[in-house]
């Protein structure tokens, strides 16, 4: 008795190891009593922790590579588990680093991103006290909402710690490997839908008023068709950076030429619009008549690549039906004909106008994270995500916005005024601004907010972009970049 209380005292750690060890086995047994999956959920649940918090590398590029892939089990809520455990682990990993006194890599954009997420938790908090236009049974949606917020900080935050671990080109790199399953189940969609299973299938867009009701269009492994838009115009971009900063330019243009393939073909016309943005910006600093003919002529290439279809020449001939091609129709006159003329820009003008008729209800906070389909008598989005954030947040939302979108330009142009002249980084910080300026101008008919997958790459490059791309890299991953 006394050699094994002297073994235990000298082995503390061992000790706890194995009591940890006894503690793990007796609940497994337990749980498997109750049901044989959940012992092995709890397993691979461990194993998972272990080797995220033993290979971080590997882990966070393989969780941003396979984030592209989930968004069509919604139904099932794999996103959103997805984004609790991502939470969790980022969390366990900073605490753990804490403990263990290890630098832990963060930059001023990231306190100004979390203050902004913790500032939105005020509306959480006001709505069971009866501060907003709806009260505390939309409870959970809201805090679903702010946790969606949350994860973008929580992204940033962990990529931030493979900074001087591996270069931002190798991580750039990793993130093409996220275009694989969406463009394939794209391609399949267009060319051979028949193979795909029901969940996979082009999807029936029933968009009210709209020329697009029972048109069939392409959404990889999104949600819906504008969903995938986003996230092809982001790579868009980051595919024109990498032409332009690659040896192995034909296969960029490849991917180039594919990815504007399948924003054409998701049929949606905002996508043109930011485009278009997205180029001007791009040419600004060497602007002459040759560039400005370039773009008027790619321009003009994308409407009629857009236009070859039906769909596509119906969606261009309903703008002449708006108060924006047509003098003679006012607002008023608009929103009257959008019950019946199947104009979704008329159907927009109303279901804003709608929105914003009923925010003077709580015209100072609004009704509350993520609650404006409960304000709206269709159940549906604003189609403006500036309307979104008046309807939802206020006033005062409003204005947070539209602060968190001007911050991000700055920070941008920061970064680029900063970086090295004619370097790599100088030439991504520019190409990140006018994917940024495209942005904006998108989310003025097109829920580009609610688009979770574009802003969780896009926080992913503006932490890359921070870094310094000159410092050595001990240990670097042997990825090659494209």
């Amino acid at each position: 008795m006394p050699s094994n209380f002297k073994f235990i005292s000298s082995n503390p750690l061992a000790f706890v190891i194995g009591m940890l060890g006894i503690g793990f086995g007796l609940i497994v047994g337990f749980l498997a009593g109750m049901n044989p999956i959940i012992p092995v959920a709890v397993v691979v649940v461990v194993v998972g922790i272990i080797y995220f918090l033993t290979n971080l590398q590997q882990s966070v590029l393989g969780l941003l590579i396979i984030r592209s892939s989930l968004d069509i089990f919604s139904a099932q809520q794999i996103p959103a588990v997805f984004a609790i455990g991502l939470d969790s682990l980022v969390i366990l990993y900073i605490v753990i680093s804490i403990f263990r006194r290890q630098v832990i890599y963060t930059d001023v954009f990231w306190f100004f991103l979390m203050g902004w997420v913790l500032f939105q938790s005020l509306w959480v908090i006001l709505l069971p006290l009866g501060g907003l236009g709806l009260d505390g049974s939309f409870f959970i949606e809201a805090i679903r909402e702010w946790v969606r917020l949350f994860t973008w900080a929580m992204v940033y935050l962990i990529v931030m710690q493979l900074k001087n671990k591996v270069h931002p080109e190798v991580v750039l790199s990793a993130l093409f490997f996220s275009l694989f399953a969406p463009s394939l189940v794209a391609l399949l969609q267009t060319f051979i839908p028949s193979i795909l299973p029901p969940l996979f299938s082009g999807t029936i867009v029933p968009e009210p008023g709209s020329v697009s009701e029972g048109v069939s269009r392409i959404r990889g492994t999104f949600g819906h068709p504008n969903t995938f838009t986003t996230f092809t115009y982001l790579f868009i971009g980051l595919t024109y950076w990498k032409i332009n900063n690659s040896q192995r330019r034909w296969i960029c243009i490849g991917i180039m030429a594919l990815l504007v393939s399948i924003c054409v073909t998701t049929k949606a016309l905002f996508s043109i619009m930011m485009l278009a943005v997205f180029m001007i910006v791009l040419v600004l600093p060497r602007l002459n008549i040759l560039t400005m003919l370039g773009i008027t002529s790619l321009f003009a290439g994308m409407i009629a690549l857009f236009g070859s279809s039906d769909f596509g020449q119906k969606r261009l001939e309903s703008i002449s039906g708006t108060p924006l091609l047509n003098p003679d129709l006012d607002v008023s006159r608009a929103i009257l004909l959008s019950k019946g003329d199947n104009n979704s820009f008329n159907w927009r003008l109303a279901q804003w106008d709608y929105l914003m008729n009923a925010s003077q209800q709580s015209p100072l906070l609004g009704f509350g994270l993520g609650l404006s389909t409960h304000v709206s008598t269709n159940g549906l989005l604003a189609h403006n995500d500036y309307v979104r954030a008046l309807v939802e947040g206020g006033q005062v939302g409003l204005i947070c916005f539209l602060v968190f979108l001007i911050a991000q330009f700055i920070h941008l142009v920061k970064l680029f005024l900063t970086s090295p002249i004619k370097s790599r980084q100088r030439s991504f910080c520019y190409t990140l601004i006018a994917i940024f300026s495209g942005i904006p101008v998108g989310m003025i008919t097109e829920n580009i907010w609610s688009h979770t997958t574009l802003f969780f790459y896009w926080f992913t490059l503006i932490a890359i972009a921070g870094w310094d791309w000159e410092k050595p890299i001990s240990n670097q991953s042997s990825t090659q970049s494209l």
